[in-house]
Order: structure tokens, then C-alpha cells, then sequence
């Protein structure tokens, strides 16, 4: 969007002074305030938070959105944690529909992806007591030995914080140990909210948000990129997202380590709190555009496709996500046994390709921190090798 056509609809006269203060910082790309940042929430026009959030992320990336290659492991669901909103994780004793792999049983499906173009595995699963660090140092160390170029992005700090606990690490020794085994980067999961009242609630055994923002915080020091994101749309408020997200842009203005920011909205299905409606498209929406607009200093705003949908995923790209995740390829249940948008998450890069070009975006195949791999806007699909279109 040029500077003109930005001028041109913030300066309608239908438009309060106060939108157009902050307008105005958002065009000369000043940080606004967290007042301002929850009145763009309780009364912000849809139309006008997409126009400054479609500013803001054409300002970073152009017309460009990303993707990656990626495949999921779930070494476990079983978990000690009993999060309220959670409809993945099982007590040690519900094991009928629990699973607990085993390390050859995670590198039988690295290996089924050889000689495919993926370049990422992403590891998450829950918090099991028998699956300590040195299990996980291990199987990283067998994933690099069989596959060197694959990056692995692994464990949610919750995971990490249980782990380096029970084997009486520090953070920085535990982290260094996971490093010096091959792991490349940390996913975002389990930040969920960071106002501890509402932790207390809906997940109070788990790892505080200060132990959450501590690790992270070590692991962009010692060179280890990490994402963030932000459950929303259960008890939360306005002023808790901002908050949130106030505490994201203070933790990367000391270390510059979040890739990427990444909404995961709250599901309803077969939890504690399936009396909680969900958040409508909408919401959804106005949720991806504040949180382009007040994180001056992420990079990249992701829509997490298998949960919201690939129609959101589409209309999120005119609200400030420049980045769509990867191909999954049907290899998480974390957010599938809560009753997302898609059951069977998979895609091919050709249609994800599709997937963004018909809302006129410019598809770019990227790697985990954002290398580009692949310009897809001219790509030709018929005539390519068969080995470049698995996954």
C-alpha cells in the first residue's frame, strides 16, 4: 500500500483524533503505547486495523509470505501438567488413548521423510517424567547423525523448564547441553497468558511466565532463535493481550531472538473449559492486526493454519501475517483433539502455493529462520521433478 493511499483513509473525517495519533505513529513507525494498543482492541474499526496492519507488514516483507517444509513429532501426550484448556495432554493413568514413543520410533518417521524436501522437524509433545534431557539430548544427536541438514526445533520451555528441574541443571547448562547435541532452535508454545492471575487458572502448575520469558531469554543469548505466541480467546481480557504482548517487545528490545509471533487461538473441544465459547472469524482477525501493529520489533506474524483454517488463514494475510507456517503433513494432534478448523492437517507445497497466490500474495518458501529457499510466484508445478513436490 503506498504512502498516499495510507494518508488518504487515516485522514478521513470520519476518523476520531485519537485513531489518528496513533495512525500516525504506526506510518512513521513510532511504538504505541499499551493505552493505545487496547483501544485499538475495544474499538478499533475491522477495516482501519487491517489498513495499519497490512502497512506495517508490507513495510517488513513486501507482498511476500512465508512458508516452510516441516513435519511434526509428538513424543508424547501423556503429561504430569493438567492445563484447563488443554485437550491434548493425558494423566499418567488415562493411558487408553495416551502414546509414549519410543526413540526408534521417532527416528522410523525422520526417516520416512528421506530423500523429501522437508527442512525442519518440529518436537513437542507433553511433559512425560520418563522422557528426561539426556533421552532428548540423544535422539537429537541420532536425528543430526542421520539427517545433518535438518534443523530441529524442539520443546516448548514448559518441557525444557520440567527437564533441566529433574535433571538438576541450571538453564543456561540445560540449554547448552540440548545445543552442543544438535538442537537448532525453540519453538513458542506454552507461554499461553502471561498475567499470572489468569495462569493461576488456567494452567497454575506449570512453569510461571517469568520462568517461561527466563529461558527463552537464555536461549537468544547463547544464539538459539526461538518464536513466541499467545493463547487468546478464553478468560482473558484486552488488557491481558497487551500485557502479553508488552512483555514479548520488552524481552526482544534486550535480545532480538523472537523469529516470529505466533496467536494460537483458544479451542473449546473436549477440555476443562469447553464452557468457554470460542472467538468468532472476526475476533480472530482484529487479533492478528493489533498484535502486527504493537510488535514494532518481531519480525514475522504467523497464522497457525491446521487451527484456525485455511479461509482464515487467507483472510489473515490482509491482517499482518506475512508467514503461514509449512506443510505439516498431518503430523500434529496437539490442536486436532480440540476440535480445530482441520482434522487432517496436511498440505503439499503446491497447494499452499495456490493457497496464497489467490488472495494475490507472493509465495516464498523459506527455512526456519527465514532464509529464503524458493521464490514460488513463477514456479511451474507441471513440469517439475516429482521429488520437489513430496510434502
Amino acid at each position: 500500500m503506498s504512502s498516499q493511499n495510507f494518508l488518504s483513509i487515516i485522514n478521513n473525517s470520519s476518523i476520531s483524533q485519537e485513531f489518528k495519533n496513533i495512525a500516525e505513529k504506526v506510518y512513521h513507525g513510532h511504538r504505541i503505547s499499551n493505552e493505545e494498543g487496547v483501544l485499538l482492541f475495544e474499538k478499533g474499526e475491522l477495516g482501519y486495523l487491517a489498513t495499519l496492519a497490512n502497512y506495517v507488514r508490507e513495510k517488513k516483507h513486501g507482498n511476500f509470505t512465508f512458508f516452510n517444509r516441516n513435519f511434526h513429532i509428538e513424543p508424547t501426550n501423556i503429561c504430569v501438567y493438567t492445563c484447563n484448556f488443554c485437550s491434548y495432554s493425558r494423566l499418567l493413568k488415562e493411558k487408553e488413548d495416551g502414546w509414549e514413543l519410543t526413540s526408534k520410533e521417532m527416528m522410523d518417521i525422520v526417516r520416512s521423510y528421506d530423500g523429501k524436501p522437508v527442512t525442519e522437524v518440529h518436537i513437542v509433545g507433553g511433559v512425560h517424567p520418563k522422557l528426561n534431557l539426556d533421552f532428548f539430548c540423544d535422539l537429537i544427536q541420532q536425528i543430526k547423525a542421520h539427517r545433518p541438514d535438518l534443523h530441529v526445533k524442539a520443546f516448548t520451555a514448559v518441557e525444557l523448564h520440567y527437564m533441566f528441574k529433574k535433571a538438576h541443571l541450571s538453564v543456561e547448562e540445560g540449554l547448552k547441553k540440548l545445543k552442543n547435541s544438535g538442537m537448532d532452535s525453540m519453538p513458542g508454545g506454552g507461554a499461553e497468558i502471561f498475567d499470572e492471575g489468569v495462569r493461576n487458572i488456567i494452567c497454575a502448575d506449570k512453569c510461571t511466565s517469568e520462568e517461561w520469558l527466563e529461558i527463552h531469554r537464555t536461549a537468544h543469548l547463547l544464539g538459539i532463535p526461538s518464536n513466541v505466541t499467545m493463547l487468546y480467546g478464553h478468560i482473558e481480557n484486552f488488557h491481558h493481550r497487551i500485557d502479553h504482548l508488552d512483555r514479548i517487545r520488552t524481552l526482544q528490545d534486550e535480545t532480538k531472538g523472537f523469529n516470529t509471533f505466533i496467536p494460537l487461538k483458544f479451542r473449546n473441544g473436549d477440555n476443562d473449559m469447553s464452557n468457554v465459547p470460542e472467538s468468532s472469524t472476526i475476533q480472530d482477525l482484529r487479533n492478528y492486526a493489533v498484535s502486527r501493529i504493537y510488535l514494532d520489533n518481531v519480525s514475522h506474524l504467523k497464522a497457525y493454519w491446521p487451527m484456525i483454517g485455511r479461509a482464515t488463514a487467507s483472510l489473515s494475510l490482509a491482517y499482518g501475517v506475512d508467514d503461514l507456517d509449512g506443510t505439516i503433513n498431518d503430523t500434529t494432534k496437539i490442536y486436532t483433539m480440540a476440535g480445530a478448523e482441520e482434522q487432517n492437517p496436511a498440505l503439499s507445497t503446491q497447494q499452499l502455493v495456490e493457497l496464497i497466490k489467490q488472495v494475490g500474495r507472493h509465495p516464498i518458501e523459506r527455512d526456519t529462520v527465514y532464509n529464503i529457499l524458493q521464490d514460488y510466484q513463477d514456479y511451474d508445478f507441471d513440469n517439475a521433478k516429482t521429488s520437489e513436490l513430496v510434502s
